[in-house]
């Protein structure tokens, strides 16, 4: 005979699972004194005033750090290599082409790269829980709980983005499972309590349709074990893991992030700026701090307008959330190249571009596809 699901008193009737944190409840926040500060129902952002700068602005000689940088002209020779290695790695285009190709003229041109890096740190607290196990627990009784930018912890390497998770000392309280009522298990909501559900296969009937034999998924019961709780009538609070408590705690998330800034000079060539923002260059300056002056007096006008530029961006937009640990800025050159050639009666151009060497063409004179998959 089935149960009857109100039989069991200590099995809580809840038709879903509290699978992530909650608001914590307006009581845990009276026994943390120190948390005043921590408000709402979300995350809440504490940053310390921005860096100022400290050190003077040291001039810089762009005549003779232009002079110290030479980027090497691309040859004829050098011009075909680069498109025969191209072609060479790309699975549909033929290399007759680019061996017989006529070069006609190479219009070359160095472009700079404005690059701005800042790393920056931001702190977020949250109140969250875990299922409460008779560990020790580290509440406010062991003294006041620290503010979130007086926790020390380890920084990642300058530039590179990281996100870490700390519970903040003293801040953890100890309560009933406020999804289970502090039961540790709530009825099945595929069964309603009752371990057995109505069998799929004779719709409850006892037997199949036109057919005079009893179901035998069934037995001829009608009935079936409910599959979701094995036939239990209840599960286990996903919430609490069945420990019946929760520890709940303030949690520190740090998040170290690395915004770009990136501006190319302009040019006339019809080669994409995005493969120009990724191109390999040589280094023409390179200045790091906690802060950057913007540059001022720049050959290329353009380059001190788009420093000053990125360095306001980034003040503005990380002024009100983070804390800025590091600033990069670099200056690189890019040569780019313009291969005008002529090939069976039709002239076209392909670009050479960074010191590497790398080719775009738009349009390969000689390209078949032998049914290649792209996956």
């Amino acid at each position: 005979m089935d149960r009857d699901p109100s039989d069991d008193d200590s099995v809580a009737d809840l038709s879903f699972e509290a699978e992530s944190p909650v608001a914590s409840p307006a009581e845990l926040l009276e026994g943390l004194p120190s948390y005043d500060w921590l408000q709402g129902h979300g995350g809440q952002v504490f940053f310390p005033p921005l860096e100022t700068l400290t050190r003077p602005r040291e001039p810089v000689s762009w005549s003779s750090v232009l002079d110290h940088s030479r980027v090497p002209l691309v040859t004829e020779e050098v011009a075909r290599e680069a498109l025969l290695s191209f072609v060479n790695s790309q699975c549909c285009y033929s290399s007759a082409a680019a061996g017989d190709l006529i070069i006609q003229e190479l219009r070359q041109q160095t472009l700079c790269r404005y690059r701005l890096e800042t790393f920056s740190e931001s702190r977020v607290s949250e109140w969250t829980f875990q299922p409460f196990t008779n560990h020790a627990v580290d509440g406010p009784q062991r003294g006041t709980s620290p503010r979130l930018w007086d926790m020390k912890v380890q920084m990642p390497p300058m530039f590179q983005e990281d996100t870490r998770k700390f519970q903040v000392p003293h801040s953890s309280l100890v309560k009933e499972c406020h999804k289970c009522n502090g039961r540790g298990r709530y009825k099945c909501s595929g069964c309603h309590g009752a371990g057995m559900v109505r069998c799929s296969s004779c719709s409850g009937t006892k037997r199949k349709a036109r057919q005079s034999r009893r179901c035998h998924l069934c037995s001829g019961s009608g009935r079936r074990r409910c599959s979701t709780c094995s036939g239990r009538g209840n599960k286990t609070c996903a919430t609490c893991k069945g420990e019946r408590r929760l520890e709940h705690f303030v949690q520190l998330v740090i998040m170290w992030k690395n915004s770009l800034f990136e501006f190319v000079s302009q040019h006339h060539l019809h080669c994409p700026r995005e493969l120009l923002a990724k191109a390999r260059g040589e280094n023409l300056f390179r200045d790091e701090n906690t802060m950057v002056y913007p540059i001022v007096d720049f050959p290329l006008q353009e380059i001190s307008l788009a420093s000053q530029r990125g360095i306001s961006e980034h003040s503005a937009a990380l002024a009100s959330r983070a804390r800025i640990l590091q600033q990069r800025q670099t200056i690189e050159l890019i040569p780019i190249t313009e291969v005008h050639y002529w090939y069976r009666g039709k002239t076209s151009v392909y670009y050479i571009y960074g010191t590497d060497h790398q080719v775009y063409v738009a349009d390969y004179p000689e390209r078949y596809c032998y049914g290649c998959t792209i996956l």
